[in-house]
């Protein structure tokens, strides 16, 4: 018999946009953004530190020019709103910590996975940004599974 994701594999936030997303709990968190119909959300990354010790810093994780963010690489993706065919960067344009929509004529959402891994020692939360629309985060890899009623909050590092 199949179990539930939720608690065992993955916690969700809906609104995740400006949310700090502890990475101390899980390996892993995927961001889904976009908005509907129009292509135009622009999602910027950075970095926290939950002590308040380190300064918010850019968190540079996609491809630019064929150059690697130097906090490591993170594969990007952009598909339609109601399904369809996901394509890896699309005619999203990219800058160190920024991932565009704006020059997507199709493809309205963009999804993007941030490893615990490329956070620079010191951090351990990240915050994505989206100008327009819905930022929705998948944490993942999560260290202890619970039943989804004994989850601990997503936000709690």
């Amino acid at each position: 018999m199949a179990q539930d994701g939720l608690g065992r594999l993955f916690n969700i936030i809906k609104t995740a946009s400006g949310l700090d997303i502890p990475l101390s709990n899980a390996g892993a968190v995927t961001f889904v953004f976009g908005d509907a119909g129009t292509g135009a959300a622009i999602a910027t990354v950075t970095q926290t530190d939950s002590r308040g010790v380190e300064s918010e810093a850019d968190l540079n994780v996609f491809t630019v020019s064929g150059t690697a963010g130097s906090n490591g690489v993170t594969r990007a993706y952009v598909g339609p709103d109601v399904g369809g065919t996901w394509l890896e960067d699309g005619a999203a344009v990219f800058a160190d910590n920024l991932f565009d929509l704006s020059d997507e004529t199709t493809n309205d959402t963009g999804v993007f996975t941030v490893r615990a891994t490329q956070l620079s020692d010191g951090y351990d939360q990240v915050q994505v940004t989206v100008d327009t629309g819905l930022c929705l985060a998948i944490i993942h890899d999560l260290h202890v599974m619970r039943k989804p009623t004994n989850l601990k909050s997503s936000l709690t590092a």
